[in-house]
């Protein structure tokens, strides 16, 4: 049986990806996207003050105070929450996680740059430390698979 929701309103989502130091992925797909990394330091310093965050829970990460163990990007035109810091549109939000990747993603992002601008972006990408792992060709286009500084893959249409 479908329950009925009590509002139709969309649900808020964001794409969480495992990562051994999630402060550098952030860094990078900041970039690669040229979104924002969210600064919760306000959140964070109100926590300590409470005493509901312990001091080695958080880092320094450019030159203000972070979660240690997760940080997020999101789009620079998107709402964020003035106290928090956290974005209430597209995000992604890199946690830590004690393993390396070992297979191939289940799910990865597909960037699309604009017609013509393939190469460019590509090239741009492997300046951030992204890398090429295979150009494709089919009868149903062309895109260069990349791997990020982790090796999460990602292509590039």
């Amino acid at each position: 049986m479908t329950q009925t929701p009590a509002s139709a309103d969309p649900v808020h989502w964001k794409v969480v990806i495992d990562a051994n130091d999630p402060h550098a992925q952030a860094g990078f797909w900041a970039a690669a996207l040229r979104y924002e990394v969210e600064d919760n330091s306000a959140l964070i310093e109100r926590l300590l003050g409470f005493g509901a965050l312990p001091e080695e829970a958080t880092v320094e990460f450019r030159g203000r105070r972070a979660f240690r163990d997760l940080i997020a990007v999101r789009h620079p035109e998107d709402p964020f929450e003035e106290e928090s810091g956290t974005g209430l549109g597209r995000r992604l939000l890199f946690q830590r996680v004690p393993e390396a990747k070992t297979v191939k993603n289940r799910l990865h992002l597909d960037l699309h740059p604009g017609e013509g601008r393939r190469d460019e972006e590509v090239a741009r990408l492997e300046g951030l430390g992204a890398s090429v792992l295979r150009r494709v060709e089919e009868q149903g286009g062309e895109w260069v698979v990349m791997a990020d500084p982790e090796g999460n893959e990602f292509c590039v249409q």
